[in-house]
């Protein structure tokens, strides 16, 4: 479903990405992971257009997408979301979703109004994610947790094949992120492609199937959870993040 090839990305004599390959699965619910400063957030604005990379390729069912603009990776079918929550704040939560519907935009928003078929897609939307009680409120309103989930439906607007997901439990109370795995579970069921970065191991390894290390800019480790969390190099990678080595040991002995 997507593959990345040699993708770097300089600013100045740092190099926040340094020759990153990898493959994602069609299907897959995949993460990319890595202590602080890894470089997987910038790999994240690389593969989705809203960095132009230094060199290397990204390839998305086989066509490469790296010279693309943002808006034409999205119309081939991949989608992502954002650490820091992004809105149109005089918006509501209805007309936020439709903003991202290739063919309206906010050309068309500030014209003819929401048709039919794009209201019904995000009240759609919006009762699978159980948050229609908010299609009419405005953004400026939202608490950070309902702005998350706001931005997930957005994402599922463009009908997207891959969906990137930058920190899904960032921030989030413990119940909605129990509600934002079953989401990401329920997508996954329907045949959707998911790539997170997490820095929660926990879920990370409960969750994924496939893991991505990343330190320094480049991949060190590339497999299943159980040899990621066994990786001499993953370990060492994350010494003096110590939150992070201590998730990894527990979720060794838990499910390990």
């Amino acid at each position: 479903m997507l593959r990345v090839e040699g993708l770097c990305k300089h600013f100045g004599g740092i190099r926040a990405v340094d020759q990153c390959s990898f493959e994602i699965a069609e299907g897959s619910i995949s993460a990319l992971i890595g202590p602080n400063g890894a470089g997987k957030t910038t790999a994240f604005n690389c593969i989705s257009r809203t960095m132009q990379p230094t060199s290397g390729e990204v390839w998305l069912e086989g066509k490469r997408i790296d010279h693309l603009k943002p808006h034409q990776v999205t119309r081939l079918g991949l989608s992502r979301t954002f650490q820091i929550t992004r809105s149109l704040e005089d918006l509501t939560v209805l007309e936020n979703l439709c903003v991202q519907v290739p063919s309206h935009g906010l050309r068309r928003l500030a014209g003819p109004s929401i048709s039919a078929a794009e209201r019904a897609k995000a009240e759609e939307i919006l009762e699978f994610l159980g948050i229609t009680r908010i299609a009419y409120e405005q953004a400026r309103n939202l608490s950070y947790g309902q702005r998350k989930l706001m931005d997930f439906a957005a994402l599922l607007m463009s009908a997207p094949k891959i969906i990137l997901l930058d920190e899904p439990a960032g921030g989030v109370n413990p119940r909605l992120l129990e509600d934002i795995v079953d989401h990401i579970r329920a997508l996954h069921a329907r045949g959707l492609t998911i790539l997170i970065v997490e820095h929660n191991m926990e879920l990370v390894m409960s969750l994924c199937e496939h893991v991505v290390v990343m330190a320094q800019g480049r991949v060190i480790a590339d497999g299943p959870p159980d040899a990621i969390k066994q990786n001499p190099e993953v370990l060492e990678a994350y010494l003096g993040a110590s939150t992070a080595i201590d998730e990894l040991a527990a979720t060794e002995t838990t499910h390990g």
